[in-house]
Formats: C-alpha cells, sequence, structure tokens
C-alpha cells in the first residue's frame, strides 16, 4: 500500500467530502465532538461534496468540507497549511455566516442549529500544550456555558507526536491518520473502526484513478509554490527589516558626529549609502 498526504487538497477531500463513502466522516466527527452516546452522528449530508473537475482550479492553503448531520447540526471542517493575519478573526466571521445564513430574517430564532468549526491545523495557534483543543463560549468564574451553539475545535498537527502505540482515543488514531499515513505502507492493526478502515482505503494509491492522481500531484504543487511565496514574501520582509534598522543606526551615528568609517564598521552599509542619507 502506498497512501497519500492527507493534508493535500484533493486528498482531503476525496476523503471527508466523498457522498459515496461517508464512513469516514461521520467517524471523525463523532471522535472530534464527542457526542453523547445516545446523541452520536449518524447519517450525514455534505453540502459541498467532493467534484474533482471543480478542485483542480481550487486553492491549497484553506480547504474544506461542510456537512449537516440527520438533526440539522452544521460542522464545517478546514485543512489549513498556512498561518495568515487574522487566521482567528476569519474562522469566527466564517462560522458566523454559517450560523446566520440557516434562517432568513424575520423567522423564529429557534430554528438555529448548532455549528462546529473543526481546524485542521499546521501550524500551532496557541499556549495549550495538547494537540486537540476545544472552545466554546463560556463565563469566566463558574465556566457555565449560558451561550451554547458555536464551537470550535483545533487539531494542531505540529503538536501531535505519539506513536502507534501511544494513541488512546478516537482523536489520537484519527490525527495519526492525518499526520502519518503518507509515510505507511500498511493499515496499522490497532485500527478497528470501520470509518478510519474506510479512510485508509480511499487514501491507498492504489485505488484512485489516474485523473485523481494527477490533479493530486498538480496540487501537491501548487501547494509546495504557495507555501515557498510565504516564506519568500517572511524571508524579505525580515531582510527589509534589518536593513531599515541598519538606516536608522547609522542615521543616529551621523548625526551624534561619528565618522563614516566608524559608521560602516557600525552597521555594514557602504560610506556611499551613509553619504547618502539625509
Amino acid at each position: 500500500m502506498k497512501f497519500v498526504d492527507i493534508t493535500n487538497d484533493i486528498a482531503f477531500r476525496k476523503i471527508f467530502g466523498n457522498e459515496t463513502k461517508k464512513k469516514a466522516l461521520i467517524s471523525f466527527l463523532n471522535a472530534v465532538i464527542d457526542f453523547p452516546k445516545n446523541e452520536r452522528i449518524i447519517d450525514v449530508e455534505i453540502t459541498n461534496p467532493y467534484q474533482l473537475g471543480k478542485l483542480s482550479g481550487g486553492k491549497s492553503t484553506i480547504v474544506d468540507v461542510k456537512a449537516k448531520d440527520e438533526k440539522g447540526n452544521i460542522f464545517i471542517v478546514e485543512m489549513q497549511i498556512a498561518e495568515f493575519d487574522f487566521f482567528h478573526k476569519r474562522i469566527l466571521y466564517y462560522t458566523s455566516q454559517s450560523y446566520v445564513s440557516q434562517i432568513d430574517k424575520g423567522v423564529e430564532y429557534n430554528r438555529l442549529k448548532p455549528v462546529y468549526f473543526i481546524g485542521i491545523l499546521e501550524f500551532e495557534i496557541g499556549q495549550n500544550p495538547n494537540y486537540f483543543s476545544r472552545h466554546k463560549v463560556l463565563d469566566i468564574e463558574t465556566k457555565e456555558q449560558v451561550i451554547e451553539d458555536v464551537e470550535f475545535n483545533f487539531i494542531e498537527l505540529p503538536k501531535f507526536d505519539k506513536t502507534i502505540d501511544q494513541l488512546e482515543t478516537s482523536i489520537d488514531q484519527w490525527t495519526y491518520f492525518i499526520k502519518n499515513a503518507e509515510n505507511l505502507t500498511l493499515i496499522p492493526e490497532s485500527v478497528k473502526d470501520e470509518g478510519l478502515k474506510e479512510a485508509y482505503t480511499e487514501a491507498d494509491k492504489q485505488n484512485w484513478t489516474k485523473q485523481e492522481l494527477e490533479d493530486y500531484e498538480r496540487a501537491s504543487i501548487k501547494e509546495r509554490d504557495e507555501i515557498g511565496r510565504i516564506e519568500f514574501a517572511e524571508k524579505k520582509g525580515k531582510i527589509k527589516g534589518k536593513i531599515e534598522g541598519k538606516i536608522e543606526i547609522a542615521r543616529q551615528a551621523k548625526s551624534m558626529g561619528l565618522s563614516i568609517s566608524d559608521i560602516t564598521k557600525l552597521t555594514g552599509l557602504t560610506s556611499e549609502e551613509i553619504e547618502r542619507l539625509q
């Protein structure tokens, strides 16, 4: 067996957004949200299903799957490969939109159903040392949840370092799959959950069509290019910041009467660059 990279755009939606094979998504949602046994998800409707043609030219930094269960609860599952400005504001806005768009203006509020956001992140967002965190609106003193209906769940992949022998919970099993499947050659013997088994089977390249594999490779290239652009922009920004810092030091040194020779030694700027400073 040779498994795909689950964080890849095409792979992620093929596994979690497949209308004909929903066991994987149902199992994953039950593992993350941890509903009581009598309230666990039985069925889901995928509201933006996996469609190969539409995904070929899609975005690669944010990949999402939206679903609704038999009770009307809404789930947003996102895979995000790179952090960006105002990350927290975007997910709050996006989740709020999914909540308010359920009813038209003037319609009774009791028709609003809970919205659960699940973010699978390839970066860290908080100080919590645990890789999995759940966020709700709580009373600061009593921890009572008076305001319900919106919940945010985050799986921070860089914080997950458990080995196959250390997996204790369903969410451990799923996170191990998402982070490590690409490097495995067999389905781990410890996997008993039917939904997770289905996910491993769907992730096996032998079960992919030629077109799917081509789009998978194309998405991988786009992802690497995008990460490269982000890293280049960050590097360029750091270099620019260092140069601006040297220029400011040179200005101050010049105003203090230091010689150009001394300023050159202090900042590394050339004598011509220093002479041009106002």
